[in-house]
């Protein structure tokens, strides 16, 4: 776990270094969408930190340092078990926030190139445009339908909305061009017109078993090395009581 941590804190930092974040820390703060660094750096960070504590504090016998990686193991489980509670009372609030954060990261599209390939990935992946539909790229200055809008990108969709032909090698970057100017039966054939919210709820629904498997096998991953944590804190304090 530890390693895997300086892993991810590594990845994050050479992408920011990459950016020119590390060279103008102010930038950071000058994103208009969600910046896909941050999940390295947070998921690396408590990684390192978790992984540290438990594997220092089993070598030196530091009955501290076990019981910080139990005490911040458990917040861990109980925050992902508080959040799963939440997401099913109040999933269609989420629903309506998942709207706004992918429509905030339509609008910074072109800001980020990490973000931009995340978006990219997602609509490739569940093969959707837009948060509801492709209509919601009207909300990126490159894209939108505006007259006044001269971008050649204007009333197309990024590539990533396009539908696939397996017979094509390399991706044509300009097969959204366009696009949305289009009849809505003849934009069918050309991009994807559904939109990622209900894509990613179809999704979740075929893949519930799988979903529900993987949060419980890590559930019980966690709980385990609380347990094991613990167990040898008893038997420390034991050891030295006997002294």
């Amino acid at each position: 776990m530890k390693f895997l941590g300086i892993a991810f804190l590594g990845i994050g930092l050479w992408a920011w270094n990459e950016k020119g974040v590390l060279s103008n820390i102010s930038s950071i703060t000058d994103l208009g969408g969600f910046d896909p660094v941050w999940l390295f750096l947070v998921v690396g960070g408590v990684m390192f930190i978790l992984g540290f504590a438990g594997c220092i504090g089993a070598l030196r016998e530091n009955t501290f340092l076990l019981k910080f990686f139990s005490v911040f193991l458990g917040i861990i489980f109980f925050l992902e078990l508080t959040a799963g509670v939440l997401a099913f009372v109040f999933k269609d609030w989420i629903k309506d926030q998942l709207y706004f954060f992918i429509n905030n990261n339509i609008r910074a599209y072109r800001d980020d190139i990490d973000l931009q390939n995340l978006i990219d990935f997602t609509q490739e992946y569940w093969q959707c445009c837009g948060a509801f539909g492709a209509d919601d790229w009207n909300l990126n200055i490159y894209f939108n339908c505006t007259d006044s809008n001269a971008s050649r990108e204007r009333c197309g969709v990024p590539f990533s909305c396009c539908t696939k032909d397996p017979a094509e090698d390399v991706i044509n970057t300009q097969c959204g061009y366009d696009a949305r100017q289009k009849p809505e039966v003849d934009q069918q054939i050309v991009i994807y017109t559904k939109g990622c919210v209900p894509q990613f709820e179809k999704w979740l629904q075929d893949n519930l078993t799988i979903v529900a498997g993987i949060f419980i096998g890590i559930a019980l991953l966690q709980i385990f090395g609380i347990c094991l944590a613990q167990n040898l804190v008893s038997d420390i304090e034991a050891v030295r009581a006997s002294w």
